[in-house]
């Protein structure tokens, strides 16, 4: 019998930036060896434009993806729950493993600025992927 695949979440306000970043970024590096899940606890009307042009430049693709409230079902079908700056709006439960990662919100940067943001999310995405099994 084979172990089901991990899921993570990825929360964070609006789910158009920081979130939605991170999301591509894991679909992109692990494929369909983890499931994952992005949501807002007050979701945007888009995904901020500025982070699909930054995504684009490496060759991932986040335009048609709508930003999702965040429900507790998606806590709970989680295995890994990544908050970016979403307060106390993310149910906790036990059993999860939890991070909270410390991200400069790209809502209102330029393209310039919101690359360093892009590649601190790859690199700690990169981290998630070999700590998560």
């Amino acid at each position: 019998m084979t172990d089901p695949k991990p899921a993570v979440l990825f929360v964070c306000v609006h789910n158009a930036g920081r979130s939605q970043m991170a999301s591509g970024y894991l679909r992109h590096l692990a494929g369909d060896r983890i499931d994952v899940f992005s949501a807002g606890s007050e979701p945007a009307d888009q995904v901020n434009s500025v982070a699909v042009a930054a995504m684009a430049e490496v060759g991932i693709d986040i335009a048609g993806i709508e930003p999702r409230i965040l429900t507790v079902d998606d806590v709970r079908a989680a295995d890994v729950v990544v908050t970016m700056g979403c307060g106390d709006a993310c149910p906790v439960f036990p059993g999860k493993r939890y991070e909270d990662w410390e991200l400069a919100d790209p809502a209102g940067k330029d393209l310039e600025q919101v690359r360093p943001i892009r590649d601190d999310i790859r690199a700690r995405v990169e981290r998630l992927i070999s700590e998560t099994r």
